[in-house]
């Protein structure tokens, strides 16, 4: 099969520098929205999070067009540079210099090239080069100079279409587990009301006097002993919705680290409290074994008077109880004793029991799909490598 290099295949375009004297955070007349490196999702764009630049900033040629591949080219954070979105619609705006675009020409299929920018061989390839000086960098001739297998025209189309006919499947799962969640908010709120502003009068407590609140750290990274597998070390990337509880953490702690670590038990909720996102903090998610945490996380351990699922809720649907606790807006930091301080309702435990019977049926409905929609994620995977090596 021919290969071809992005360079000849399509434009990379930079992304637009911009002062925060002209940048909003909220829409107004003469600005444009902005993508960013948050704005790319695993499955798309992302865009709940936008900022607004003067569209005077924003050139011609930065402004995003149908079929533009958005790139995440340089972050604090390796595991996002390289990630890509492809911009199907219509999105009327431009993207920040912190991404760069890459345009296809008419010698590819759009969609067959946004495809590709999904494989794991594009993965391996953005992680060899991180694995470079550039760690958190990718320069304009590491896009450039990657090579794409590039078929006939008809064959990248008839390629693309099975390719997207596969990920429609996964979207219609993905959107079922979301329907899932809006029925257990919704059941939420009509049994308990709005926690924010505790709509139904119920009494109220300080967290810090219905449970036990825990501040995670960090092992001292100049002491490698304390880094093994005897126990998890979670990250606010483990408080991953949809998934009600914690996600599998990457790295783990020895014997030792978890002794200088903070530790929460299983049946603990455990809350992004420091991110550099506004949108992350109060993020939560259940433990369901023992786990070690970081600094940018509180523990709340629920005392007799609160049950685990009820406090769940609350977290969940009420995000900015957590949010306006917020000692640092242009950062996001809640600490411990704002935390602790963070005022819920307190329904009868009767109540909390009936919500937490109907939640757990709502859980093993979603380990059910989330099951289903891995095996979709592994038959998409297996098309994706087949199609790009001239097998499918």
């Amino acid at each position: 099969m021919k290969v071809a290099v992005v360079r000849d295949i399509s434009e990379q375009v930079r992304g637009v520098t911009y002062a925060k004297s002209e940048a909003s955070a909220v829409p107004r007349s003469g600005y444009s929205p902005m993508l960013r490196a948050n704005n790319i999702g695993e499955h798309g764009l992302l865009l709940d999070d936008l900022i607004f630049v003067l569209n005077t900033k924003i050139s011609r040629k930065q402004r995003i067009v149908p079929n533009d591949v958005v790139v995440a080219a340089s972050s604090g954070s390796i595991s996002v540079v390289g990630k890509t979105a492809q911009v199907r619609t219509g999105f009327d705006g431009g993207f920040g210099a912190f991404c760069k675009v890459l345009r296809p020409g008419p010698d590819v299929d759009p969609y067959y090239f946004g495809h590709y920018f999904k494989t794991a061989s594009y993965r391996r390839v953005v992680s060899q080069l991180a694995s470079g000086v550039n760690i958190n960098n990718l320069k304009k001739e590491h896009l450039n100079n990657i090579q794409i297998p590039l078929p006939p025209l008809a064959e990248q189309r008839r390629i693309a279409e099975i390719l997207d006919a596969a990920d429609a499947l996964r979207a219609k799962r993905r959107e079922s587990l979301a329907q899932l969640d809006t029925l257990l908010q919704s059941t939420f709120l009509d049994m308990f009301g709005d926690p924010v502003t505790n709509s139904m009068g119920w009494d109220t407590s300080a967290l810090g006097k219905v449970g036990e609140v825990i501040t995670g750290n960090t092992p001292s990274r100049k002491r490698p002993e304390y880094y093994g597998k005897d126990i998890e070390w979670i990250k606010s990337d483990n408080i991953n919705h949809p998934s009600f509880v914690l996600t599998e953490a990457e790295e783990g702690l020895s014997v030792a680290g978890k002794a200088v670590a903070r530790t929460s038990p299983k049946g603990s909720i455990l809350v992004t409290c420091i991110a550099g996102s506004p949108t992350c903090i109060g993020n939560a998610a259940i433990a369901d074994r023992e786990v070690a945490f970081n600094q940018q996380i509180n523990a709340f351990v629920p005392g007799e008077r609160i049950a685990l699922w009820f406090a769940f809720g609350v977290f969940w649907v009420g995000k900015r109880l957590v949010q306006r606790a917020s000692t640092n807006s242009m950062k996001g930091m809640v600490s411990k004793s704002a935390f602790s301080g963070i005022s819920i309702p307190i329904p009868p435990t009767s109540l909390q029991n009936r919500f937490a019977t109907i939640a757990e049926s709502v859980e093993r409905q979603k380990a059910t799909q989330s099951a289903h929609l891995t095996e979709l994620d592994t038959l998409f995977a297996s098309l994706q490598s087949r199609a790009f090596r001239g097998d499918l």
